[in-house]
């Protein structure tokens, strides 16, 4: 197989530029012309069209996109499968939201090992565009994230919440409180969506940020006040570094565990959701 050939083919039926493509993938224009060229000759069918309003894929194009899809996350787990072959029985690449891996990565993965001593483990923080990309392609086997894309090859199942408080250095009341000085949270659309409900007269802060540790530090550093993950807000006021807006609702984030439709009953997938859906439910 000529991975080559279908990852450009991707990338391309997602920029529709061959330039742009050519600067993504790091090769020439040419490159990315005959890799195509390449591809359809395989097929002896044209799989995108070029004329002055861009590049557009053909219906032959849009036929063959989920099987190229396929074909991606194959040659991935295939890949990896074979490279991380040794004294290990299997591999295992994962991803967590950056709030999550903040609190819970160390006891998920060191649980995760004493259940499964014959695995491998990766794991990467990142946020859940990228880990749904890195899904689709086959770069991750599993991910624990806020926002599922419900992408057609890919399963998601709600394993639990995340709670949000409003804490402050300047005032005890969300009456109290000043939009040049709040801290806007966006952890995610949802999460960005109840706020905005709940306090719209803060939902146009001149800083914002969606991961927690770098909030905490602006608010340690800035002052002003910010919702902060319910284990970082507690630990600022009890460190009397803050104090919580007693009149603020706390705010729910819903988490998810996300997988390939092909591997979502895997007993090895299933133990490491369990194992980390039960710490978020102790939380």
């Amino acid at each position: 197989m000529q991975i080559d050939l279908i990852e450009t083919f991707l990338d391309l039926m997602e920029t529709r530029s061959f330039n742009r493509t050519a600067e993504r993938l790091n090769v020439t224009q040419s490159t990315v012309s005959h890799r195509v060229k390449a591809l359809e000759a395989q097929f002896n069918r044209k799989l995108f069209t070029r004329n002055k309003g861009g590049t557009a894929p053909t219906a032959s194009g849009l036929r063959f996109l989920d099987h190229a899809k396929a074909l991606q996350y194959q040659w991935n787990e295939a890949t990896r499968a074979v490279e991380n072959a040794g004294a290990y029985e299997r591999s295992v690449r994962l991803g967590i939201q950056h709030d999550l891996a903040e609190i819970f990565a160390g006891r998920w993965l060191s649980a995760v090992r004493a259940e499964l001593p014959g695995t491998s483990i990766y794991v990467e923080a990142d946020y859940s565009n990228q880990m749904n990309r890195d899904l689709a392609a086959g770069d991750l086997d599993l991910a624990v994230l806020y926002t599922p894309h419900y992408l057609p090859d890919l399963y998601y199942e709600r394993i639990g919440e995340m709670t949000y408080n409003l804490v402050s250095t300047v005032a005890c009341t969300v009456g109290a409180l000043r939009p040049e000085t709040y801290i806007q949270a966006i952890y995610s659309p949802a999460f960005d969506r109840a706020h905005r409900l709940a306090l719209p007269h803060l939902s146009a802060a001149p800083l914002a940020s969606g991961q927690n540790i770098a909030i905490r530090e602006l608010l340690m550093t800035l002052g002003g006040a910010a919702y902060l993950m319910k284990s970082s807000a507690a630990r600022l006021i009890k460190e009397g570094a803050a104090f919580p807006v007693e009149d603020a609702p706390p705010i729910q984030q819903t988490v998810y565990a996300a997988t390939s439709l092909r591997t979502r009953h895997a007993p090895q997938h299933r133990r490491i959701i369990g194992i980390l859906q039960d710490l978020i439910a102790s939380a």
